[in-house]
């Protein structure tokens, strides 16, 4: 199965879900429930000490605003990049939040997240 195949509202309803999860967990500084939709190879690319120290010592990783606008979605060979716009609550201004996502076995993995 190729997730470009999907429908643009498949493909929102599943990239909706997993971004507020990706946001709440971050908050949290969470990693375990951060990482539990990583695809295989993106887990095993995170490394936990880089993480963990993002997850203490980031001022905007720890506090993104729930509210983020939908932008789009680009479809490239077998994942989708889903975009967002995104806010902080301590920050002022945008950031541009990226999720990428396919199919590692039946189920809808992430294979990239990143706040630019």
């Amino acid at each position: 199965m190729n997730i470009i195949d999907k429908t643009d509202d498949e493909i929102r309803a599943v990239a909706d879900v997993y971004w507020r999860e990706l946001v709440k967990n971050s908050n949290e500084g969470k990693y375990g429930d951060f990482v539990k939709k990583f695809s295989t190879s993106f887990a095993l690319a995170m490394d936990q000490v880089t993480a963990g120290h993002q997850f203490a010592n980031s001022e905007l990783a720890r506090n993104l605003s729930e509210d983020a606008d939908f932008l789009g979605i680009i479809r490239r060979g077998e994942h989708v990049t889903v975009l967002y716009r995104q806010r902080n609550t301590k920050k002022p201004g945008e950031w541009l939040g990226r999720l990428v996502l396919g199919f590692e076995g039946a189920e809808i993995k992430i294979f990239g997240a990143s706040i630019f």
